[in-house]
C-alpha cells in the first residue's frame, strides 16, 4: 500500500503539543522522524535520514551513553582485543543535528504516534523507525534464565558478558573443558558461533593445549561450514569438536549449579559453559505491535515499514529480512534503504525498489579469515537473493590468502564503525 505525504504527517497537530525534551526542542511545523535503537542500525538511519532530508527533525533514543560493538567481540573473549577498541559513542551523530536522548522508549501509541520514555518524556513523531536488535527468550531453555547467565555467559550482547566469559577463559585450568550452546535459527549472526569457537580454540591451543572445546549445536547445518570446518581440521584437531543436531547436539536443559548441559543423547560437564540462548525481537517491538507469533517484525522490504503498524519502520536485527541474515552490514543496508523510503514517502514519491548487500567475515584464527557477501532484492514480498550474485572464500587458498582476509576483517569494522559513530 502506497504511504502519501497527507499520511506522512497525520498526526503531527496532536503530536506537537505533547513533545516534552530535553534541549535541542522539536520544531514545531517540521516532519519529525524518532529512532529508536542506537545501535548499526538505528545510528547510521538517523544519520542518513539528516543527509537526505537535512529538514527532518530527527531525534536517536539510545539507553546507553557508549555503544560496545559484537562484530570483533569474539577477539576480546580470546584475550587478542580490547575491550575499548569495541566502544563509540555519539558525539560525530549529534554533530550532524540529530537529537540524541539517553533514555528508553516505554510504550508506543502507534494511534496517536507518540513514544514515552522512562524518564518521563513523551515525543511524537510523524514516522517511527524502530531499531530494537534482539532480546532472549529466558526460560525457554530449561535452567537457562537472566541469573544462570551470570555463571554461565551468553555474551551475545557485547559488554560485561564478554568480559566475564574472557575470565572465566583466563581462570580456567589447562585441560578443561570448555563448552558452547548454538541455537537454531534464526539468531544474531549466524556465523559468530563458530567464530567464536575457532577463536577460543585458538586461545586453548596456544595458553591451555591440554583443554577441549565442544560446540553442542541446535542445527545440522551453519554458515560457512565447509570453510570452517576445513580450518578446524588444518588448525585445531583433536581440540574442537562440533557435534550436530542429528547426532544429539541440541541441548535440552542446564544446570548451573552442577555446570551440566544436557541433551537427548548425553550430559556434559564444563569448566566453562558459553550458553547463546533462543532469540527473539527487543522488547519494544511487541510493545509497540509490530512483532507476530514468530517472535520477529515483518516488513515491507522497499521501505522496511512495519506489515502490522502504520508509520513504523523496523531495522535491523529484529526484522523477517528472508534471505538477508542478521548482522551489523545487513542492518546498515537495511538502514539506509529505510531512510532512503521515508525520504520518499514525504516527497509523495513512490520509493524506489532497493538493492542490499550483506558482507560477513570471520576470524579462524589472528591471521586466517573467511568470508561471504550476498545481494537481495524484493521478491514476493521478501528480500531473496540476487542470482549469480554474491559468494564465499574460496575453499582452497593459500595461507597468504587467508591472511589478507583477515586484513580485510579489520578494515571492514574500521570502515563500519567509522560511518556509524565518526
Amino acid at each position: 500500500m502506497r504511504t502519501t505525504r497527507r499520511a506522512f504527517l497525520g498526526g503531527g497537530a496532536v503530536a506537537a503539543s505533547t513533545v516534552l525534551l530535553p534541549a535541542p526542542t522539536l520544531a514545531q511545523g517540521k516532519a519529525r522522524v524518532v529512532v529508536l535503537g542506537g545501535g548499526f542500525a538505528g545510528t547510521i538511519c538517523a544519520r542518513e535520514l539528516r543527509r537526505v532530508e537535512p529538514q527532518l527533525t530527527v531525534t536517536l533514543v539510545e539507553v546507553n551513553p557508549t555503544y560496545t560493538a559484537c562484530p570483533f567481540s569474539n577477539s576480546v573473549i580470546a584475550g587478542l582485543r580490547d575491550i575499548a577498541a569495541q566502544r563509540f559513542g555519539y558525539d560525530a551523530v549529534r554533530a550532524e543535528g540529530v537529537a540524541v536522548v539517553q533514555d528508553q522508549a516505554r510504550s508506543v501509541d502507534a494511534q496517536r504516534r507518540l513514544v514515552s520514555l522512562n524518564g518521563g518524556s513523551t515525543l511524537g513523531y510523524d514516522r517511527l523507525v524502530l531499531a530494537p536488535g534482539i532480546d532472549f527468550h529466558w526460560g525457554s531453555l530449561p535452567g537457562y534464565d537472566e541469573a544462570a547467565a551470570g555463571s554461565m555467559p551468553h555474551a551475545w550482547k557485547a559488554g560485561e558478558q564478554t568480559l566475564l566469559l574472557r575470565r572465566q577463559l583466563e581462570a580456567m585450568a589447562d585441560g578443561g573443558t570448555v563448552v558452547i550452546s548454538a541455537p537454531a535459527n534464526p539468531f544474531r549472526c549466524p556465523p559468530g558461533p563458530y567464530e567464536r569457537a575457532s577463536l577460543i580454540a585458538y586461545y586453548l591451543k596456544s595458553k591451555k593445549p591440554r583443554s577441549k572445546l565442544i560446540v553442542l549445536d541446535a542445527k545440522d547445518s551453519f554458515s560457512k561450514q565447509r570453510l570452517f570446518q576445513a580450518a578446524w581440521q588444518q588448525l585445531y584437531p583433536g581440540l574442537l569438536e562440533w557435534v550436530s543436531l542429528s547426532n544429539g547436539g541440541k541441548v535440552t536443559k542446564v544446570d548451573p549449579a552442577t555446570r551440566t548441559l544436557v541433551t537427548d543423547f548425553a550430559t556434559y560437564k564444563d569448566d566453562v559453559a558459553n550458553v547463546i540462548p533462543p532469540q527473539r525481537v527487543g522488547r519494544i517491538a511487541e510493545i509497540a505491535g509490530v512483532s507476530d507469533q514468530t517472535g520477529w517484525c515483518p516488513i515491507d522490504p522497499i521501505t522496511f515499514e512495519s506489515r502490522l503498524q502504520t508509520g513504523i519502520h523496523v531495522i535491523g536485527d529484529a526484522v523477517i529480512a528472508g534471505a538477508m541474515p542478521k548482522s551489523a552490514f545487513g542492518a546498515n543496508a537495511e538502514a539506509k534503504v529505510c531512510a532512503a523510503g521515508i525520504a520518499a514517502l514525504r516527497r509523495d514519491e513512490t520509493p524506489s525498489s532497493p538493492k542490499l548487500i550483506n558482507t560477513c567475515y570471520s576470524l579462524v584464527a589472528p591471521d586466517y579469515g573467511i568470508s561471504i557477501a550476498g545481494v537481495y532484492h524484493p521478491l514476493n514480498g521478501r528480500l531473496a537473493d540476487v542470482e549469480g550474485a554474491g559468494g564465499l572464500s574460496p575453499a582452497e587458498a593459500p595461507p597468504d590468502f587467508r591472511a589478507l582476509e583477515a586484513s580485510y576483517a579489520e578494515a571492514w569494522f574500521r570502515t563500519i564503525t567509522a560511518e556509524t559513530f565518526a
